[in-house]
């Protein structure tokens, strides 16, 4: 049975509209969740009434979750428990102010117990309501007997998605796996044992918690519902846990053949066969979006994850990267309902190998801070350098505990748990969203009083139009301004920064556009002057429009040519255009050589000189795909997207502005490549004006290396410079040695002994050259240098400590250093001592040699 699809198409038959699962990184950002981290996310501007209700007001979806940071944070019970997982797909169904409690109730009780569904016996069904709703509890009598109804208070059954919100109370449907199977104390309804599994969670939504913790009434009382794929999988195939479904198994089976070892349930290692195959499943889906390995926002919890998987690896006996090898069979088991996942699964594994590279590395020297500190250990192991093995070198606290045990030395869990506390906070702390910073503006009431207004400047620069609102600069609407604002038009030709291309400025009348934005949607600019509401004006965009255009066209071609140069695995990790440059972010594992970039390079002037020209087109969104037009994950595509296409060279989905024919980009030169973070690479470079004027300073530069030169090759110049360098070299390294001082030793109770001040030379060589000659040699040279002092020590088969000598003479000289028995070496600020520095340095060894120690 293919549970998904029967889902789905149960509620369409209801009259619910299919919403294909939404990218995982929130596509209306407001700071609030890292992740999507339950169905109804996607739809929460409408749940909130900032989006209009669809046509029909109900929709139904399979959405891939991720709960692994934030409120909801499965993490650490993955692979631990049945049921736990950071990427999981969630059916549900969503009524926006259309039906409530008995039609939801009514539709999920027949897709459950219908032969033609779910088919699932109804003497293991239970349900939850909240201890208040006792409506909730007549109408289940309808379904089920009174007596399988229980009621728990806000901890179980009142649903939020996150600390502010859309939320309401629950009803969850609960199935009873078997008194034959669990038997444990918590075992029970409302117990944390697996015997009774929550399989559905009905959301009555009714409210929207503000920032203060007030509940405000939604604007018409709405359904989100949440059925759990995995578990629904894992009972249909008769299996009690999860992982032991066809969703995982195949996973297990390959990590199996990589380990050499067969899974046992029963052995004491499984829990990493589950780990891995979970967070195979979230890493892969995260890389394939888009989202890579950072130190910090969401690239640091995917980093978290993977190495996690990685230490669990360890465990397993694994010395080598592994992960990216199960790639493949994820694609075999999830390719079919996710295409992007074999598209990009050469990024992904290109990705995911360097960082476990990476990570392997870090394992080998946790090893070495571990039993560093096991040298100062007695009884009890630090429980901060415990933590900082955890945290900076990624090993698990069962693994440091086991190296421990076999070592009968106990950890200090209280100081390992405090750091801890503090690091989550921290963490919590710095989280910040990437959402608009205003969004407790007035934008709200500016959509309802006027809609969305029309963006015109794919067409035209210029326009006549009229000031539909002012927004102060805390966002407040206001009827006129002198100064600083926001300035909403009702037919706009600047272009609302996104896709990577900056917002337009220009002109309203005698005041200065300084930026465009987006705010729900509608088109915003930001100026300086002065305007009034009702007023009409002609808006001009400025010049330098057109340098956009070029910059954004050109990165349409540089993405091409890296996916030609550099293989399918290349995908876009981000962008940014302007008029003076452009950066592309892109999916690659390595750095590029000098002639990977010149082929690039050449690959977008060959297009620019073919003079291709550029189309736009609206499609639907499935045309577009067929058309094999390239999407970019975290952007926001409607029903009709538009599609650029530049000759044969480059189709993408893109709401940008760009050229109409690719000779009017001009030259194009890439200026740097970098690295952005592990498996990401980054290209600036310039075109159009910009390249023009770089151009002009590299000319100007080569005009002034060849005045400095006095040669109009530079080249030749150069190596002329570079043969006289060594010429000059040679022959003060002669002069040196022809004037340097000659050593030789006396003996002090049969040990040779060198105490000199020396005018020139390589004090270190020296002492080396008598360390050759000598059986044995206790030698400390001083020289001046200007009015510092640089003296250094040696020690061959002697008593003598070279860094304790050296600790004992430096501060005489005004200075200090150290170093290793055998050689150490010192500074000092103070010449005019180095006679007595001398002296005193000869009777240390007298001392020493002649028995005064």
């Amino acid at each position: 049975m293919d549970i998904r699809q029967s889902f789905l198409d149960y509620f369409q038959s209801k009259g619910h509209t299919l919403v294909p699962s939404a990218p995982l990184v929130p596509l209306d950002d407001d700071g609030t969740l890292m992740f999507v981290n339950a169905g109804m996310v996607p739809f929460k501007n409408i749940f909130t009434g900032d989006a209009p209700i669809p046509n029909p007001p109900r929709a139904t979806s399979s959405q891939t979750c991720l709960r692994a940071g934030g409120k909801h944070n499965d993490l650490d019970n993955v692979g631990y428990t049945a049921r736990h997982h950071t990427l999981f797909e969630m059916l549900g169904n969503f009524s926006f102010g259309d039906y409530f409690k008995e039609e939801v109730m009514a539709m999920a009780w027949e897709y459950i117990t219908s032969d033609t569904y779910l088919n699932l016996p109804i003497e293991k069904l239970w349900v939850t309501i909240h201890d208040s709703d006792d409506e909730a509890y007549e109408l289940w009598q309808k379904h089920i007997s009174k007596d399988r109804i229980l009621r728990f208070g806000d901890a179980d059954n009142f649903w939020s998605m996150g600390d502010t919100g859309a939320c309401g109370p629950c009803s969850e449907i609960f199935y009873d796996q078997g008194e034959e199977h669990f038997s444990g104390p918590e075992d029970k309804m409302g117990g944390e044992g697996d015997r009774f599994l929550e399989i559905w969670n009905l959301v009555f939504m009714q409210y929207d918690r503000d920032a203060e913790g007030n509940l405000n009434p939604l604007p018409k009382p709405s359904i989100d519902t949440g059925m759990g794929f995995e578990r629904v999988a894992a009972i249909k195939e008769g299996v009690l846990n999860n992982y032991h479904s066809t969703l995982f198994m195949p996973y297990i089976d390959k990590l199996s053949a990589l380990v050499g070892t067969k899974y046992d349930y029963d052995a004491g290692n499984s829990a990493s066969y589950r780990v891995i195959a979970d967070h195979l499943r979230s890493c892969s889906f995260l890389l394939a979006q888009g989202v890579n390995f950072d130190k910090e926002g969401r690239g640091y919890v995917l980093r978290r994850i993977m190495r996690r998987a990685i230490r669990h690896g360890y465990l397993l006996g694994l010395r080598e990267p592994f992960m990216h090898k199960m790639v493949d069979t994820l694609v075999a088991v999830m390719g079919e309902q996710y295409p992007y996942l074999g598209e990009r699964a050469e990024s992904v594994k290109a990705s995911m190998k360097l960082e476990e590279e990476r990570f392997f590395e870090t394992i080998e020297a946790g090893i070495k801070l571990f039993n560093q500190e096991l040298e100062n250990t007695s009884e009890t192991f630090d429980g901060e350098v415990a933590f900082k093995l955890y945290d900076t070198y990624g090993f698990p606290l069962d693994l440091t505990e086991d190296m421990l045990r076999e070592k009968n030395i106990a950890l200090d869990a209280e100081g390992f748990e405090s750091k801890m506390a503090a690091q989550k906070a921290q963490s919590k702390a710095a989280w910040k969203g990437t959402g608009d910073a205003a969004a407790t503006g007035d934008f709200k009431a500016l959509k309802e009083a006027h809609g969305l207004n029309t963006f015109v400047g794919y067409t035209q620069r210029d326009a006549s139009t009229k000031v539909l609102a002012l927004l102060d600069t805390e966002f407040k609407e206001v009827t006129s301004i002198d100064g600083t604002g926001w300035v909403m038009l009702a037919q706009t030709p600047f272009y609302a920064e996104s896709g990577g291309q900056v917002g337009d400025t220009g002109m309203i009348e005698n005041a200065k556009v300084k930026d465009t934005q987006k705010f729900l949607d509608m088109n915003l600019s930001k100026f300086e002057g002065k305007l009034s509401v009702g007023d009409d004006v002609e808006v001009k965009v400025d010049t330098n429009k057109a340098e956009i255009e070029k910059h954004h066209s050109a990165t349409h071609l540089l993405h091409a040519g890296l996916f030609e140069i550099l293989g399918d695995h290349v995908a876009q990790a981000g962008s940014l255009n302007d008029d003076k440059r452009l950066r592309f972010d892109f999916s690659h594992p390595k750095a590029m050589t000098t002639e990977e970039i010149a082929q690039a390079e050449a690959w977008v002037n060959a297009q620019i000189v073919a003079a291709q020209s550029a189309k736009t087109q609206e499609l639907s969104i499935d045309e577009a795909r067929e058309s094999g037009a390239k999407a970019q994950f975290g952007e926001k595509y409607g029903d009709k997207v538009r599609v650029v296409s530049i000759g044969e060279s480059s189709i993408e989905l893109c709401g940008g502005n760009h050229v109409s024919n690719t000779s009017q980009i001009g030259l194009f030169m890439i200026t740097k490549e970098s690295g952005v973070s592990a498996g990401v690479r980054r290209i600036e470079a310039v075109c159009g004006n910009a390249a023009i004027e770089a151009v002009k300073v590299l000319r100007s530069d080569l005009n002034e290396i060849k005045t400095e030169l006095k040669n109009q090759n530079p080249i030749a110049g150069i190596v002329k410079l570079k043969e006289q360098v060594k010429t000059l070299k040679s022959d003060l390294a002669s002069a040196m040695s022809s004037s340097q001082k000659e050593l030789s030793a006396v003996e002090v109770n049969g040990i040779n002994v060198i105490v000199e001040e020396i005018e020139n030379g390589d004090i270190k060589a020296m002492i080396d050259e008598m360390k050759n000659k000598y059986d044995n040699i206790a030698i400390m040279l001083f020289m001046k240098k200007g009015d510092k002092v640089m003296l250094a020590a040696g020690s061959k088969n002697t008593p003598i400590k070279a860094g304790d000598w050296i600790k004992s003479i430096a501060p005489i000289v005004g200075g200090g250093g150290g170093g290793r028995p055998d050689f150490a070496q010192a500074g000092g600020k103070d010449a005019s001592k180095i006679t007595t520095a001398v002296e005193e340095a000869k009777v240390y060894l007298s001392e020493i040699l002649e028995g005064g120690n």
